[in-house]
């Protein structure tokens, strides 16, 4: 665990369009349970110009921690919405100039269900943003922030903004050198817009809200309230610092492997108390004071004690603690023996006054049990006493016991099998008691406040402590997984390779019927045509792959045998919620709006999955715009897995380079009558005719229409293979493609750990493969025109090709390097290879 240091927190004038309309319109739930009420204020701030550079500040009250940033962002403000519903602050605050601003239009229309307020523009200083830093960070950590402020401005303007209003509006303030302040760099961690977030399900399931199927329900084995907030954040905004991932895997695979160290921590961390929300409550002081606040400092005292006997206590305020407070005094959850840790926290012999009124409430309590006995004996009536906040001390009875109760019981009402009442005897001591209870509160507050200013002092260490919990516990969650669902170690390198992925949700739902799938994907194979039968899984296997990148990217662990993992700066997804025969169809025109997001947003190191293009809309027209998005994407050079049942779309841009076909496998009997899902992806499209026919006949249509279907499809699927019949020029395209794929596997090789036997007998079996698909292509070249026609068309591509670099990505060779597969040898395997550097 030396390697903790490594550890980080984590044009047109229309709305942005994945969120501004259709299923998007609402603001997406991002928030989980467990992490949820946290009181968030964010002030948003821009500059002038053609550029847009966005200053943003996000003050959580919940955990005193400012997180700053400044974005550079596009005309759509993109980035900068995604960062606000990232954090979902409860009250965002702009300058009173911004009410018409197209900023504020775009965030309103994205983000619609949180307050908004207009501040004067004074308010907005960047002298005032550094006096603020000055007063609240934490001493050693004062230059660096100035430093970072000096070069943000706009950042700087709204962290002014935000703690000034939250002084004059909340009636809040934060005690000197308490505030823990973090600037956020724009860079450093992925990019996931809220349709994603929404679509695979990262934090909340979307048919039930209540429902752990999530990626943040599986995960989150955190046992304290700090490790499950940093695991949101974490899902949310994926690391892409490999040296910050490597770190953490090496932290995971040894609390993973040594099981004495692994039961040891997550001993330690069960009934850790909310550190962060402790020491927030210590260091936010109300402007005028209340008996509440009074109350509440001695319960937060006493919560801070249990936190400091604990593992990862702090000697320093431990000892300033236990001079002030009685030894043995605990935070307890029962409202009684809560209230009477309160009376016993503070040490005899401190005030004389206090001692007094100490034995006065206890002999207040005394007199109540008394009372409740007389009661009993006198009525014979087995009554308990009871207690509870609202009503104090109060009586409970059977039902059972009793047909009318006497006179002298009041305020009575059945619960269940029981009656609880009082007595005018018991509401008077209830009384004496509160009243003891408040001078016993208000004596010790000189006391309590005096330790607590001595705590302040100390506040940045501890917040340090409860930062390095979180990240432990995160962790050690975690290893949890990673041993009880047999996850393996990823490595981040150039390639996606999967060995038996699985999906982590549904695996948990279905896990002896899960079937494990492949995957593979490089430059040259990195837009994936995926088809297959209705439910045979393809939208399972394109969601498990943005899954397990997520993960990989927050330093877990994989559920598959083995994983290797490039780092992406962007995740997309354009996936349907479900795939029901009698689901609704008409989301063309938001299925057009998420893809004009994703191209204008998309970038080489970015990952998409599209499921069902183009189905909402006519088939001629959904095929053309599939191809034409598709022309695009594999331009952009980022990895993508594109579902389809358009089957011309993965033969007509079956050669371009970079493109490969696949589909999920299924079986159907000679009749029709019988569907078989295997559930696994398979190299190719996919051959199976007729399925959508199959289907029908599962659901029981009337057999005179299945039987004109089924001759219609039979004409239109034969005049479909006269219309795709191969071409001289089609061979050429697929020559230079398996050219180009074995020059990536042979860099592959060359840059990879096999060496000795097992990469010569890989060598020969790549040589075999090899020369095994081009005579297959020669023989197809040869039933079309000869040798002559084919060299001469051959010679045309290639000078064609020179012409149009993008295609091939600057990869393409000069001819003299290009292997005769009849001369191909394991030896000039690797001179090729050789020869590109």
């Amino acid at each position: 665990m030396s390697r903790a240091s490594s550890f980080g927190p984590t044009d047109s004038f229309v709305p942005l369009s994945r969120q501004s309309s259709g299923p998007f319109r609402a603001k997406p739930t991002t928030t989980a349970t467990s992490v949820a009420s946290q009181d968030i204020i964010c002030a948003v701030s821009e500059s002038r110009g053609i550029s847009s550079t966005v200053g943003l500040t996000f003050v959580n009250i919940s955990t005193a921690e400012a997180v700053l940033c400044q974005i550079c962002d596009s005309q759509t403000y993109v980035k900068t919405v995604i960062k606000i519903g990232v954090f979902e602050p409860t009250e965002i605050l702009f300058m009173n100039t911004a009410k018409d601003s197209k900023l504020f239009y775009i965030i309103q229309e994205n983000i619609p269900d949180t307050t908004y307020t207009f501040l004067d523009r004074r308010d907005w200083s960047e002298k005032t943003g550094h006096e603020y830093v000055d007063r609240l960070a934490f001493p050693e950590d004062i230059e660096s922030i100035k430093i970072t402020l000096g070069g943000n401005y706009f950042a700087a303007c709204c962290f002014a903004a935000v703690l000034k209003y939250v002084e004059l509006e909340l009636n809040r303030t934060f005690t000197s050198h308490s505030l823990r302040i973090r600037f956020e760099p724009s860079q450093g961690s992925m990019l996931i817009d809220l349709s994603t977030i929404v679509s695979l399900e990262l934090i909340q399931n979307l048919q039930s809200a209540r429902s752990k199927d999530s990626l943040f329900g599986l995960m989150n084995e955190t046992l304290t309230p700090m490790g499950g907030r940093l695991l949101r954040a974490n899902i949310l905004q994926p690391s892409t610092e490999r040296s910050k991932l490597l770190a953490r895997y090496d932290s995971v695979e040894d609390l993973s492997t040594k099981g004495e160290m692994f039961v040891s921590v997550r001993q330690a961390l069960k009934g850790f108390i909310d550190a962060d929300k402790v020491l927030t409550s210590l260091i936010l002081i109300p402007i005028k004071r209340t008996f509440q606040y009074v109350e509440q400092s001695v319960n937060n005292v006493i919560m801070l004690k249990t936190y400091l006997c604990a593992p990862a206590g702090h000697r320093a305020v431990e000892e300033l603690i236990e001079s002030t407070l009685n030894e043995h005094v605990a935070y307890q959850t029962r409202p009684l023996d809560l209230r009477n840790q309160r009376i016993y926290c503070v040490r005899a012999g401190v005030n004389t006054l206090l001692d007094v009124a100490r034995q006065t409430y206890k002999e207040a309590n005394m007199d109540a049990a008394d009372l409740v006995a007389e009661l009993s004996e006198s009525h014979g009536i087995a009554l308990e006493l009871k207690f509870d906040t609202a009503r104090q001390y109060y009586m409970s009875i059977l039902a059972t016991e009793v047909d009318t109760l006497p006179d002298v019981f009041i305020n009575v009402y059945r619960k269940k099998s029981r009656i609880e009442c009082q007595t005018l005897d018991l509401v008077k001591l209830n009384q004496k008691i509160v009243d003891a209870h408040n001078e016993v509160i208000s004596m010790s507050d000189q006391a309590i406040q005096e330790l607590i200013q001595d705590i302040r002092c100390e506040v940045a260490s501890l917040f340090r402590v409860s930062e390095a919990i979180a990240m432990l516990d995160m962790l050690s969650a975690f290893a949890q997984l990673a041993t009880c669902h047999d996850y393996v170690r990823p490595e981040l390198t150039e390639t996606l390779a999967i060995k038996s992925g699985r999906h982590p949700i549904r695996e948990k739902i279905h896990r002896k019927k899960f079937v494990p799938n492949d995957a593979y994907a490089t430059q040259q194979s990195r837009f994936q045509i995926i088809t297959g039968c209705n439910m045979s899984g393809k939208s399972t296997y394109i969601r498990s792959l943005a899954l397990m990148t997520i993960m990989a990217q927050i330093g877990s662990f994989i559920p598959a045998d083995y994983a290797s993992f490039p780092i992406v700066h962007q995740l997309f997804a354009r996936v349907s919620t479900s795939d029901d025969l009698e689901a609704n169809v008409s989301t063309f025109a938001a299925e057009m709006r998420e893809m004009a997001f994703i191209l204008r947003n998309i970038e080489p190191r970015s990952m998409v999955i599209v499921d069902e293009l183009g189905r909402g809309t006519s088939t001629t027209d959904g095929l053309a715009i599939a191809i034409a998005i598709s022309e695009a994407l594999i331009e952009s050079h980022s990895l993508v897995w594109f579902v389809t049942h358009f089957h011309d779309l993965a033969v007509i841009l079956a050669e371009r380079s970079g493109v490969v076909s696949l589909h999920l496998a299924a079986e159907i009997s000679p009749d029709a009558s019988k569907m078989t899902m295997l559930y696994k992806i398979t190299e190719g499209p996919d051959t199976t005719r007729f399925y959508g026919l199959a289907l029908a006949r599962l659901v029981e249509l009337p057999p005179k229409i299945l039987e004109t279907a089924q001759q219609v499809s039979e004409k239109l699927n034969e005049l479909a293979q006269r219309r795709h019949s191969k071409s001289t020029a089609l061979a050429v395209s697929r020559k230079r493609t398996l050219i180009l794929s074995l020059k990536e596997q042979l860099l592959q090789a060359r840059n990879g750990s096999m060496e000795g036997e097992a990469l010569r007998r890989w060598l020969k079996r790549l040589q075999d493969e090899f020369a095994l698909r081009m005579a297959a292509i020669d023989d197809d070249m040869f039933a079309l025109g000869g040798r002559e026609h084919e060299e001469k068309t051959l010679s045309s591509s290639y000078q064609t090709s020179e012409s149009s670099s993008e295609s091939v990505q600057n990869d393409q060779q000069d001819e003299s390097l290009l292997p005769d597969p009849s001369s191909f040898t394991e030896q000039s395997a690797l001179e090729i290879s050789s020869d590109e550097n």
